[in-house]
């Protein structure tokens, strides 16, 4: 396999310890992630040549966080180190009925101000055949968001796969534009579309009658939100929607559909209880529905690796998914014991 190249802002993530509400105790942990970050980051692991793009500043924050991504072994050399300051969010961890909240401080970030000319797109993609973004870059600002339809559109000239999650992130959607109207042109240039059913509707503006909240998922509801979508987008090769039970911060139930014009698939679900930080699961399944579609060029086994890696993302504390390929295929396998490996 060849490289993929994700493009998005990483931040400085800074969570209470443990369960405490924020600012309980007069400490944070810091770290770095931010959706398209999580994503190199995870494919780097399962040992695929990743390379982030991103704007961090010229500053000690800046070098720390360069350093991490690189500690996962990304390929950092197309970060710009420019602008003021970088992004940051605040997260409290739910339990129970209580659910996890976060906090964005992150306007004027160095990517919020970058431009599309900033960027050499031919040394960006060189040896690359996958580009990944998602909904929150665009959210930023309305210059980052001419610089991710850009960067797809770039990818795409280039003949390289684009995948885009849409990620919508109703906080971030505040400098003059509403989310469809950016993100039907960003989808546009994708190929391969990752989603939560809020993110077709509210990202996309598609209508469809479609809820999670009161039990069982209907997986032919999903369906036909995926067949709204590919007929609105005839670019789209492939709808993938992610589908949540979400019956506390704790237990979340967990599975995914596909739908590739020709058929309907479902993965398997995975009920996770005692959930550590689900944080970052959007993001450890866009890594692994990448990593499965390249790695087995067969549908139905690129999603249930994505959804076995989501689920596992589940038991990490932290943004990126710390998971390697075999983990994720003992799970598809079945062992899911939870027993002392020896």
């Amino acid at each position: 396999m060849t490289r993929v190249v994700t493009l998005g802002e990483v931040m400085l993530r800074l969570k209470s310890p443990g369960f405490e509400r924020l600012f309980q105790s007069p400490m944070l942990e810091a770290t770095f992630g931010g959706a398209e970050a999580n994503v190199a980051a995870s494919l780097a692991q399962f040992g695929v040549d990743a390379r982030f793009v991103s704007v961090v500043p010229a500053n000690n924050v800046g070098d720390a966080c360069v350093a991490t991504l690189r500690g996962f072994g990304i390929d950092t050399s197309c970060i710009k180190r420019q602008g003021e300051r970088l992004g940051v969010y605040f997260l409290e961890n739910g339990a129970n009925q209580r659910p996890s909240r976060v906090t964005y401080d992150r306007a004027g970030s160095s990517i919020s101000t970058a431009k599309a000319a900033d960027f050499d797109w031919d040394a960006v993609f060189a040896g690359a055949d996958w580009f990944h973004i998602s909904g929150v870059t665009p959210a930023i600002s309305e210059t980052a968001a001419e610089l991710s339809i850009a960067a797809a559109k770039a990818a795409r000239e280039r003949k390289l796969t684009v995948s885009c999650d849409y990620n919508y992130r109703k906080n971030l959607w505040k400098y003059g534009k509403r989310a469809p109207d950016v993100m039907r042109e960003l989808v546009s240039h994708a190929t391969v579309g990752i989603a939560n059913e809020e993110d077709c509707q509210k990202a996309l503006g598609i209508e469809a009658d479609v809820k999670v909240e009161s039990g069982e998922l209907e997986h032919a509801q999903y369906s036909v939100l995926a067949e709204c979508v590919l007929k609105q987008f005839p670019n789209l090769e492939k709808q993938v929607i992610t589908l949540r039970e979400s019956h506390s911060a704790d237990h979340n139930g967990w599975s995914a559909v596909l739908h590739n014009r020709k058929q309907f698939l479902t993965s398997r679900h995975y009920d996770i209880t005692d959930i550590v930080d689900r944080v970052g699961g959007g993001d450890s399944f866009a890594a692994g529905l990448i990593y499965g579609l390249r790695a087995y060029r067969d549908d139905q086994r690129g999603l249930e690796f994505a959804t076995a890696a989501s689920c596992l993302k589940h038991s990490i504390l932290g943004d990126i998914n710390r998971v390697s390929v075999s983990e994720v295929e003992a799970l598809m396998a079945g062992d899911a014991s939870g027993r002392v490996q020896r």
